[in-house]
């Protein structure tokens, strides 16, 4: 195959999915040891996370005509682009960043970027260690890095992939563990984060089948960060979901896709950032909430002018967009 730029991917080395008996042993012995600088806090964070976004999209592409990962790419990751994540996901007002995070051009280097930041976000309110942490923003980060031995033509496709080419793609999180397990003085984490984010809880995600405890934590962090993301982002072959569809369809999947206590974690954490937030109802109408149920986060109060309107009753209506 070859790239945008005529170049060949290396086709020798043989494609191998490591056997579970060895990803278990990873998942048992991973240790980290990384560490993140929050420098520049005065400078605009929205501008950073751009500027986070084009050095990503370089070390991508170097990746990408290169067919591996040099260390020094690594470290850049860790000097430039993961402090910027770690700051942006302190923020506690975090979807202010929102539109930020909605990737609606070069989806592939803008989606690893929010999937760092709602990752990272997610991390903290559960309580990971600052080791932990730093190692979960870093797999987030590389999550998708196997994409860059899939070709253009199937990433940048407008309309339905073909079963061969969707084959293609789902082969992006074995890619992206060959090219990241044999990088010294990273943690077995990051490659299996790589490998595993398309796992799912009920067994049917891929590229194992997995189930449960032979998924590793930061693979369900991340792949509840990466759905989220996907669905909020326009991209080549679909619209952005609107706002309650995305929260409705996560829902949705606790209790079989996704872990149920990481995602309740995160909706009802997401949920409670919307305090004092305007929006618009899918009957037209904007408001702001002043109250979300925490047993059921879309159903929230809002005052609209010197009206309140409580979602609970209003069985048609639902957030259809955050407006700021």
């Amino acid at each position: 195959m070859k790239n945008r730029r005529g170049k060949l991917y290396n086709a020798k080395t043989p494609l191998t999915i490591p056997r579970i008996d060895f990803i278990r042993e990873e998942l048992k012995k991973d240790a980290t040891s990384l560490t993140v600088d929050h420098a520049r806090p005065n400078v605009n964070i929205q501008e950073r996370i751009n500027e986070a976004s084009l050095q990503l999209k370089n070390i991508f592409q170097d990746i990408r005509n290169e067919g591996k990962i040099q260390l020094d790419k690594i470290v850049l990751i860790k000097a430039k682009v993961a402090p910027v994540i770690a700051e942006a996901a302190k923020n506690p007002d975090v979807y202010y960043l929102f539109e930020e995070l909605q990737a609606n051009n070069e989806y592939t280097y803008k989606h690893n970027i929010g999937v760092g930041i709602i990752a990272t976000y997610l991390g903290m309110k559960l309580g990971l260690s600052k080791e932990n942490l730093s190692a979960l923003t870093l797999a987030a980060t590389l999550h998708d890095v196997g994409k860059t031995r899939i070709p253009d033509s199937i990433l940048e496709k407008p309309g339905k992939l073909t079963a061969a080419e969707y084959e293609e793609m789902k082969r992006h999180a074995i890619y992206g563990y060959e090219l990241l397990k044999s990088i010294p003085g990273i943690p077995p984490s990051i490659a299996l984060t790589a490998l595993q984010h398309h796992e799912r809880e009920d067994g049917k995600g891929y590229p194992h089948g997995l189930m449960g405890n032979d998924i590793h934590h930061h693979a369900k962090i991340v792949a509840i960060a990466d759905v989220f993301h996907a669905m909020s982002s326009n991209r080549v072959y679909h619209r952005a979901m609107p706002f309650y569809k995305v929260i409705e369809q996560m829902n949705s999947d606790k209790f079989g896709k996704f872990n149920p206590e990481i995602l309740m974690e995160f909706v009802n954490r997401l949920m409670s950032t919307l305090v004092g937030k305007e929006v618009t109802l899918t009957n037209g109408r904007n408001g702001t909430i002043i109250m979300i149920d925490p047993y059921d986060p879309l159903k929230a109060l809002l005052k609209t002018g010197t009206e309140i309107i409580d979602l609970r009753m209003e069985k048609e209506w639902q957030i259809e967009r955050i407006i700021g």
